[in-house]
């Protein structure tokens, strides 16, 4: 319990002082953990245990290790000294259990949100810095609502980073040449050149809709005549010739490259602002090109990869090998092709030296589909074995597709849901919503609120859902305004806000004088969860708990508000509960801005 967390070291060095004197050194750290009991805060600590344990192992005594640790537990808690706020501790089983005074419990909590406002819950400052890559599309493609899960992922995890304490750099890697890109530049110059859209975010659009035309040009067909295999092959041969001249950098190739490249950056940008994230650095594929294949060169002559070029196959790393693992588990990884081209993981090993040497790193993570974990496993054992600590704290938080109920989407066969498409029907349908349900809310006003359910019930979508696991995208399922979703989370904050605007004073904390209804217990004990939940979704990784936090900690709210009447209440329980919902509606709004998400004013 941070709130209480200067009483609970104190309580801390009382139980480490007495082991000592006892000569235990084991356990060096006391942990708690929450008693579940109801309509009382409790923490629990199995210290004794581990004490008793060490007793029985160096020989000093030979009792049983539950009967010592009782023993033990027994005598440590008559010898502690409890801190206001506290009400009792006990021995049981071994274990310490001390006990919270509910009143001051419940007044600590609301005098610490009140006063720390939208900080509450900020962890202090952790002295690592993590960079956090996410959102990298590919350009001459339209960003996709597989995109927009990357995104909203990868910003919410940044938000959650930061605000535990650790500074944190957003990165933004697109993959600007590459096969794809080269393929698509091939059909823009021999069927489309000239064309192009005047708007910016059609130009996306369209550049991908001629990606999708040159796949079906380029992909084998079962059924293909010999002419049409010779067409094929014809422009297959094209294609290679072109990468072959912007790896020359043929400066004809290279200003349509730079040209048709900028159409999706420019496309990349508006959508970034409209998501609300802020990207402190953009690397660039096309940038770690030559760096990644000067590293090839460096990993051969420290003997960590093998250059199979002279006999025709690539460079390579035995990565199993070189680690001395006995079973086949890294694999052999390909690092440059045999015509001397690079791969991705080239290039990843020439970005990851950049993040370390040039941006100083501590931690590295990567918001990229689960399709590429293999990939990421090899890269992190390559930079492990060439000698770079944060090799360790590298992390792939890798990520399931966006399906659509008849099957994957694909770029290739241009059956995509795109991002502005799906923002703007949500829109549309929640303008609806609100003409139905709020018709006072009108012009501008239900213009801003619809764009901030809409896209909120959007991204609450794709954080809601474990990382691991597919979404299969529906428009039912993606609006809906009942149970986990971010408008029933939303709605709680709107409802606690008119509260409070009827009340019509600014709520103060106040110590309870009378016995608070289990609902209210439950809110506060909910409201008092968030540092911890702070912590444990940014070192794990992990935005979906703090998605599931905010759901409970609304139905918490919801629960109280149909149980204990505010307003109407006697004065002094009125006060108490004024400073209640002040407290919930500010640990709602910091939750949901964490998940990237708005906390309108009206619904």
């Amino acid at each position: 319990m941070r709130i209480f967390e200067d009483a609970i070291q104190s309580i801390n060095l009382q139980i480490l002082s007495a082991f000592s004197n006892q000569g235990i050194t084991d356990p060096a750290s006391i942990e708690w953990t929450s008693i579940p009991l109801v309509n009382q805060w409790g923490l629990g600590t199995s210290a004794c245990l581990k004490a008793a344990a060490f007793l029985q192992r160096s020989g000093k005594n030979s009792a049983s290790v539950p009967r010592l640790a009782q023993e033990l537990a027994e005598q440590v808690a008559a010898g502690i000294t409890l801190p206001e706020g506290f009400s009792r501790v006990e021995a049981s089983r071994g274990y310490i259990n001390i006990f919270f005074d509910t009143q001051r419990y419940v007044h600590k909590v609301l005098e610490t949100v009140l006063s720390e406002g939208p900080s509450y819950g900020r962890g202090s400052p952790k002295g690592e810095r993590v960079m956090v890559e996410y959102i990298q599309p590919n350009t001459l493609h339209s960003i996709h609502i597989g995109h927009f899960r990357n995104a909203v992922l990868g910003e919410s995890l940044a938000r959650l980073v930061e605000f535990a304490g650790f500074e944190t750099i957003r990165a933004s890697y697109p993959g600007d040449i590459g096969l794809g890109v080269v393929r698509c530049m091939w059909a823009y110059q021999k069927f489309h050149a000239g064309e192009e859209p005047t708007d910016v975010l059609e130009r996306g659009r369209w550049i991908g809709q001629v990606y999708t035309e040159a796949s079906s040009l380029l992909e084998p067909k079962p059924d293909e005549t010999d002419a049409q295999r010779a067409l094929r092959e014809g422009y297959e041969s094209e294609v290679r010739e072109l990468y072959h001249l912007w790896d020359d950098g043929d400066l004809r190739v290279r200003e349509l490259w730079k040209r048709t490249r900028q159409w999706s950056l420019d496309e990349l940008r508006e959508v970034l602002q409209q998501l609300d994230i802020a990207i402190d650095v953009f690397f660039y594929e096309s940038e770690v090109d030559k760096p990644g294949k000067a590293i090839v060169d460096e990993l051969i002559a420290r003997h960590i990869a093998e250059d199979e070029r002279p006999t025709g196959g690539p460079v390579i790393v035995r990565i199993d090998e070189k680690l001395g693992l006995t079973r086949e588990t890294y694999r052999i990884a390909v690092i440059l092709r045999s015509d001397g081209t690079s791969l991705y993981l080239t290039k990843d090993l020439a970005l990851a030296k950049i993040k370390f040497e040039q941006y100083h790193v501590d931690r590295s993570v990567y918001v990229v589909d689960v399709r590429q974990s293999l990939h990421f496993q090899q890269a992190f054992k390559i930079l492990e074995l060439w000698g770079f600590p944060q090799a360790s704290k590298c992390y792939h938080l890798a990520y399931e597709i966006v399906t659509l109920p008849e099957g994957t989407m694909s770029s290739r066969k241009g059956n995509m849901i795109y991002y502005l498409d799906v923002v703007q029907e949500a829109q549309a349908r929640i303008q609806a919503i609100i003409a139905e349900k709020n018709p006072d809310l009108a012009g501008a006003d239900r213009e801003k609120t619809a764009w901030q359910i809409g896209l909120g019930a959007l991204k609450y979508v794709m954080l809601s859902v474990d990382n691991t696991k597919q979404i299969i995208f529906s428009w039912e399922s993606a609006l809906s305004f009942d149970g986990q979703a971010a408008p029933y989370i939303q709605y709680a904050h709107v409802r606690a806000g008119s509260i409070l605007s009827k009340a019509g004073t600014a709520p103060q904390p106040v110590l309870p004088n009378y016995d608070l209804h289990p609902a209210e217990i439950t809110l506060v004990e909910w409201i008092s969860r968030f540092p911890q939940e702070v912590q444990r979704s940014a070192e794990e990784y992990k935005p979906l708990y703090m998605a599931s936090y905010a759901y409970f900690l609304a139905k918490a709210f919801t629960d109280f508000y149909s149980a204990c009447p505010v307003l109407q209440a006697e004065p002094e329980i009125r006060r108490t509960r004024l400073a209640i919902v002040a407290a919930a509606r500010q640990t709602l709004s910091n939750s949901l801005r964490l998940l990237g998400i708005e906390s309108p004013e009206a619904m």
